[in-house]
Order: C-alpha cells, then structure tokens, then sequence
C-alpha cells in the first residue's frame, strides 16, 4: 500500500516553479511610414537652414547697424563727403602679384578696412599725390590707422619707380588685370578709376568711392568721413584679421 501511495503523491505532484519554463514576453516597435520619415527629415533640413540664417544674420548686425548709425542716424545737414556704392560689390576672387613675385588672392584681404586706389606702375605726378594722400588719410587716423590697410592695385606690367618703394613700405602693392579691376570698380562720369580712393569694408565689399583727383582740402573732408566710420564701428571691428 505504501507503494500505491507514493506512486499517487508523484502523479499529482505540480513541476516546481525555480525549474519550470516560462512563455517569453516580446514587445513589438512598430517602424515610421516611409511618407512619415521623410515629413521629419524635411522638418529637420528646414530647421537647420533657419538655424544657419539666424547665425548668418546675428553675424551681419553689427556691420548693418554702424552702416544704419553713419548713414540715417546722424545730425540734420551732415553730409558725407564720399559716395556710397550701392548695391556693394566684394572683392574679386582673382590673385594679384605682389611686388616680390608672391600670388595673393584679392579676396584674402577682407577681414580689415581697406583705402585702395589703382594706377599704373609708370605712377606720374597725380599717382604720386594719390598715394601721399593715401597715406596721410591712414596716418591722420591715430590709434585707429591699424584698423586700415593701405592697397594700391597696380593695372599693368611697367615697373615701380624705386622712389615710390619707401611710402609703399606699410601697403599692399598687387599687380590686378585692367580688366578685373574695370569690372569691379566704378568712376564718376567724366573720370577713371585710377582718379578715385575706394573704401573697402572687413566684411570685403566695396563700400565708398572719394571724388576724383583728391588734394590736400578735400582729403581733410575724406578723412572725416574715415573718422566718422571707425567710430560708428568700433564696438565690433578692431585692429588685425
């Protein structure tokens, strides 16, 4: 009888739990529709092109607002001397040949205000007057002359007068194609572009253009005009690329 009862107590015995199997439990991810997927990256594209802009626009305040300030925010009856170039024009992508044979890009020299003029390397009296005008203008600035770069572009192949060699010490003396520089630069009517001192601003466009064949009475009002910008300026450009 004891048998029997072991036999009927091992029948009815449940498996233990610490032993027994259980059913694994599976969540399933549904993956996005292909037409949802692509709503996203759109969304994201878009927001990161507005991202780029907000930078792009937070970058160009500054120059915008010195412009609005020397432009439309000034005295009644003040009058700029020289003229503004509108729309702006930046600096060629074209290299240039300096003096000692080395090649540098045009467009390399943004990053400072630029006092350019043009002539040729055959430079007579009136390029002469120019480039001591030139110089005087940056000069007359004080502490704010490091903010200025002195660039004469040379439009032909004649040689440099060893003379001038001592007052071009401080500038950038580049040899430009004629043809690069006719289209980029602009004269008043009746004049050449070699008659003219240009401004360009650290941004890299051309900004301003002094009338033609300056002296010593109209470079004093050049160099107001030249006083004027770098104080509307100076809370965001300072000396050095």
């Amino acid at each position: 009888m004891s048998g029997s009862k072991l036999s009927e107590d091992s029948s009815n015995a449940k498996p233990s739990d610490a032993g027994g199997d259980h059913p694994l439990g599976l969540t399933v991810y549904s993956l996005p529709e292909p037409g949802q997927a692509m709503a996203e990256e759109v969304r994201r594209t878009r927001l990161g092109r507005w991202k780029m802009i907000a930078v792009l626009l937070v970058c160009a305040a500054p120059v915008v607002a010195s412009y609005f300030t020397y432009y439309v925010i000034r005295p009644e009856g003040r009058r700029n001397f020289g003229e503004l170039i509108d729309p702006q024009r930046p600096l060629p992508d074209q290299a240039g040949t300096g003096l000692d044979g080395k090649t540098v890009n045009l467009a390399e020299l943004k990053g400072q205000w630029l006092l350019v003029s043009v002539g040729s390397g055959n430079c007579q009296a009136a390029c002469v007057q120019q480039l001591y005008l030139q110089r005087q203008l940056r000069e007359g600035l004080g502490k704010d002359k490091d903010r200025i770069d002195r660039v004469w572009l040379v439009s032909d192949a004649q040689p440099v007068a060893p003379e001038l060699l001592p007052g071009l010490k401080e500038a950038t003396v580049l040899r430009v194609p004629s043809d690069v520089l006719d289209r980029w630069l602009t004269a008043a009517a009746g004049h050449s572009i070699t008659e003219h001192l240009y401004l360009v601003d650290p941004l890299g466009n051309l900004m301003m253009r002094f009338p033609a064949n300056l002296d010593v009475a109209t470079a004093a009002q050049a160099k107001r005009d030249l006083e004027r910008l770098m104080r509307a300026s100076n809370s965001w450009d300072q000396a050095g690329r």
